[in-house]
């Protein structure tokens, strides 16, 4: 695919990397020089340099004959103002844009081609929110990822020692759970990616992803680890759009402290949000902490703009008692160097991002996509279609796929019903497929066995 990129920012880099390495061609689009000729350095792509809504900058880039243009600057108005000209003057097919700013996404009859014409609008202000509003829910979990509109979900969690599973065979977790359909997707040791066997072994330390329908997650984690009460009081520091928004969603539910240092942005979150308690101050405060009674807090998440406060905060607040803490990290760097320390989760805005702009980009019908471990996997739900001539997967058992290496499907939706894979299970035409690949290399060959020939569609 012929792919223009506006922005050459965190998420703009990020994408650009994660596509090039999958032979599409890609231009990014930015003003600062600076950071074009960095990536130019590392990747194959081509570099524009301009404002990615000006005619001009956009025909230089190629919009004449692009399949798809994704529009991730730092403005709203730059990102719409590149879809409207992508459209009007080139008919670029599919437009992507970056739009954080709640306001126009509180009125969707503003987009559309008739209107401001972006096909697909995203927010990674609202991704991040879901995503660390689903580690809440469940504790203990380090990743949490939805499918088929949330009848289904990938979690991922650190096996424990004491935990019933820890030390047996898979093939034993149906004696374990014998009223639970679930499957063990991927095992990662050491940071190496296992495929699991019936024969498999887990052990204390392994990162186990798995699959199961939503009801049956919390019984499931239950057989890796032991299981974490529920979580009761959350405190979260930064009152930018994603802490008021955090602070909005669980509120009802949680005692939720919120703490920021702006005076006015303070008073504003008092007055919008109706249950929380919004304190003034600096989260990295060891007194304001002890005060707000810190060690009884089930769940500290640092979400201001700033890597080392949250960092930092999220430190200490786990030293001083905090059961669990996140922090919000846009460097990549950072994220592998913190999660190895007091930090039990780091919260990459750019992974939550990406995998909602791949499903775009994916061929065959994928309907979601969500990165993995930094990128290195990925977890992707495809829509069958066709019939056993027409396709390579419909009509054939799970056990007769020539899946590519180190790919697994863990379980298919059909309308309501969630049916956990086994190797004899049949996959019918309209059947929600979630694969699981711990070597993204494959992905070309996963989409070629659910296209369809285009006389079928």
């Amino acid at each position: 695919m012929k792919i223009l990129i506006l922005g050459a920012g965190q998420v703009g880099s990020s994408l650009a990397q994660n596509l090039a390495s999958e032979a599409n061609d890609i231009t990014v689009v930015d003003t600062d020089d600076l950071a074009l000729a960095q990536l130019q350095d590392r990747l194959d792509i081509r570099t524009v340099i301009g404002r990615g809504s000006h005619p001009d900058v956009l025909r230089r880039a190629g919009a004449e004959d692009a399949d798809m243009l994704i529009a991730v600057t730092n403005s709203d108005e730059t990102n719409m103002v590149a879809c409207q000209v992508a459209w009007t003057l080139f008919r670029t097919p599919t437009k992507i844009g970056r739009v954080r700013e709640a306001e126009y996404l509180a009125h969707p009859a503003l987009f559309g081609n008739d209107s401001l014409p972006i096909d697909v609008r995203i927010s990674p202000e609202q991704l991040v929110t879901e995503y660390v509003q689903r580690l809440i829910e469940h504790p203990g979990a380090l990743q949490v990822l939805d499918f088929a509109g949330g009848k289904v979900q990938l979690v991922a969690v650190k096996a424990y020692y004491g935990g019933p599973l820890v030390g047996h065979e898979l093939s034993t977790l149906k004696q374990h759970m014998p009223g639970v359909e679930t499957r063990v997707a991927a095992i990662f040791r050491r940071g190496q990616p296992i495929i699991p066997e019936g024969t498999t072994v887990i052990e204390a330390d392994d990162e186990v992803f798995f699959i199961a329908a939503r009801g049956d997650i919390r019984a499931v984690m239950g057989e890796m680890r032991r299981l974490d009460r529920p979580n009761k009081r959350v405190v979260i520091a930064g009152g930018g759009n994603i802490g008021r928004r955090l602070a909005g969603a669980l509120e009802d539910r949680y005692q939720v402290k919120l703490i920021d240092h702006n005076r006015r942005r303070s008073s504003e979150l008092a007055e919008a949000l109706g249950r929380s308690i919004v304190l003034l101050g600096d989260a990295a405060d060891e007194e304001l902490l002890l005060e707000e009674n810190i060690d009884h807090t089930d769940v500290f998440c640092a979400l201001t703009n700033d890597d080392e406060a949250n960092i930092l905060s999220a430190m200490l607040a786990k030293r001083l008692g905090a059961r669990k803490v996140m922090a919000l990290i846009n460097r990549a760097s950072y994220v592998d160097l913190v999660e190895s320390g007091e930090i039990d989760i780091a919260i990459s805005p750019q992974q939550a991002t990406i995998g909602s702009l791949l499903a775009h980009v994916r061929r065959g019908d994928v309907v979601v996509v969500h990165s993995l471990r930094r990128g290195a996997a990925e977890a992707i739900e495809a829509v069958a279609h066709g019939d056993p001539r027409s396709s390579k997967v419909v009509g054939r058992q799970v056990g007769e796929l020539k899946l590519p290496p180190g790919t697994t499907i863990g379980a298919m939706v059909r309308g309501e019903q969630v049916l956990v894979a086994h190797h004899d299970t049949v996959i019918e035409s309209g059947d929600h497929v979630i694969l699981f690949l711990v070597d993204k290399r494959y992905i070309p060959e996963v989409e070629r066995m659910f296209q369809v020939p285009v006389t079928f569609l």
